[in-house]
């Protein structure tokens, strides 16, 4: 383990010694009583480059995009441009107070303008809420918009939502939280979504189909304008979970092909650093009939200005987020729309699945792969072979590649497929890193049969070894142990 910042003290060491002026007023009079210290500050002695050196060592003990790939699926870890960090810094934007006047922002506001409209092109749909500050909040908002547009209309017997198996763990949690039932859809054969027996499962109480499309699987599900048709049948709703979105700028507009309403997560799509929790912001557009029901305030323009818009206010559901959203990862998306342009946009995706599909490919003949067809932005190969030839698990796996210098992958999801290790490479890896970290994966298969116990006891090289699961479970810290 790397040392702590006092065991690098030496009595009587100095990083800075600031130069002392006298003051009219002694500054124990300056700080009320209750806040003197009775003790000296224990505060390490070292030098400022201690200081430099420790906190380096200690950034290298950490995993970033900068230092290596990170694919993991269903997440979009892409390389976030520098750009973005010297122009969000700026104090034209950093300044900025949230309860100033509109005429003093209108800068500001017109950027929030033209993303919501940028999104609303990009994604085919009538209008868009910048509140959300989250995809999981952005599910939320969505499916908030949906009972708003049920209640409107008495449809008061719509109690429940349909998600197919694949879908990510939030999707289920999201319509639980709003009030909805869960129906389960089970996918077929080719990992899609089965649509006789969605037939079956839809009627007069459906509210919506929640549908992440590309799938986790990495698969486009191609029946969306029958899927649509089939919840319109009955006036329900249908709503794309855009986790996925990467894999379809500039090829599909979501709200063009039967989509009445999704989310965005620009920390994914559009390029804003996400690691360590967020933040994130997770915008929702959303079709004409459902514009009344957006959070408000939505950014307006009327002829040269900009302003904050309430007109929705009696039907909206209400504000999600404080003032206007994450308004620092809104600028950063902004930015990186604004860069690449329609053009740009698309050649993101198409990269995207031109360096999945070869990924896929390299490791096709060493890792079981349940769905062989061309994917789109990610893929799903799986440890089952390993495991039962020679009792190495995706755990296992996962560890070790921590040793070969990369992140390991999503693991263990999607649930549908055993020892799942969804990749999603991203379009910002090129041949050199794609082509390693495929060999990496090859030696670890090499290593799985020439000596197993050597996953076992992964990683090796990592500051923390790996942690005894069960013994966690078993003997939990004293802090953690519920009262």
């Amino acid at each position: 383990m790397p040392k702590t910042i006092f065991e690098h003290s030496s009595e009587g060491r100095r990083g800075v010694r600031l130069p002392t002026r006298e003051i009219d007023t002694p500054l124990q009079d300056l700080i009320p009583a209750q806040y003197h210290r009775k003790h000296p500050a224990r505060l390490p002695e070292v030098s400022e480059m201690d200081v430099m050196r420790h906190y380096i060592k200690l950034s290298h003990c950490n995993y970033f995009i900068e230092k290596g790939m990170y694919p993991l699926g269903s997440c979009t870890m892409k390389y976030n441009p520098k750009i973005h960090e010297t122009l969000v810094h700026n104090s034209c934007f950093a300044n900025l107070h949230p309860y100033q006047p509109e005429s003093t922002l209108q800068g500001a506001l017109e950027l929030l303008y033209e993303l919501q409209e940028d999104l609303a092109e990009i994604s085919g749909m009538a209008k868009v809420s910048l509140q959300p500050a989250a995809g999981a909040q952005g599910e939320f908002t969505g499916i908030k918009i949906i009972s708003a547009y049920h209640k409107a209309k008495g449809n008061l017997h719509k109690t429940k939502v349909i998600i197919p198996d694949s879908a990510h763990g939030t999707n289920p949690a999201t319509c639980k939280l709003v009030g909805y039932d869960v129906v389960e859809l089970k996918s077929n054969s080719a990992g899609r979504c089965d649509i006789a027996r969605l037939r079956d499962l839809v009627d007069e109480n459906t509210a919506g189909f929640m549908l992440t499309n590309p799938n986790t699987l990495g698969l486009f599900e191609t029946q969306i304008e029958e899927i649509a048709e089939i919840m319109h049948s009955v006036d329900a709703l249908l709503y794309l979970d855009g986790a996925n979105l990467n894999a379809l700028l500039g090829i599909v507009q979501p709200g063009k092909i039967g989509f009445d309403i999704m989310h965005f997560n620009l920390h994914k799509t559009f390029s804003t650093p996400h690691g360590g929790g967020g933040p994130g912001a997770g915008p929702v557009g959303v079709v004409e009939k459902l514009v009344p029901y957006l959070p408000v305030p939505i950014i307006s323009k009327e002829q040269d200005n900009y302003l904050l818009d309430y007109a929705h206010e009696a039907t909206s559901i209400g504000k999600v987020h404080t003032f206007y959203g994450n308004f620092a990862v809104l600028v950063r998306a902004y930015i990186y729309i604004k860069m690449l342009g329609a053009e740009g946009l698309r050649r993101i995706s198409e990269n995207a699945i031109i360096n999945a599909n070869y990924l896929k490919t390299l490791l096709r003949n060493t890792y079981h792969i349940q769905h062989q067809e061309y994917c789109m932005h990610e893929f799903v190969a799986d440890g089952s072979k390993q495991k039962k030839e020679h009792g190495v698990n995706t755990m296992d796996i996962a560890k070790r590649l921590l040793d070969k210098g990369f992140h390991a992958p999503t693991v263990y999801f999607p649930l549908i497929i055993p020892e799942a290790m969804m990749i999603e490479p991203t379009e910002t890896e090129n041949l050199e890193s794609l082509n390693a970290f495929a060999q990496a994966m090859k030696e670890i298969a090499q290593e799985a049969k020439e000596n197993p116990e050597l996953l076992h006891e992964a990683p090796l090289s990592t500051p923390v070894r790996r942690v005894d699961d069960a013994r966690a479970v078993k003997e939990l810290d004293p802090i953690f142990k519920i009262k």
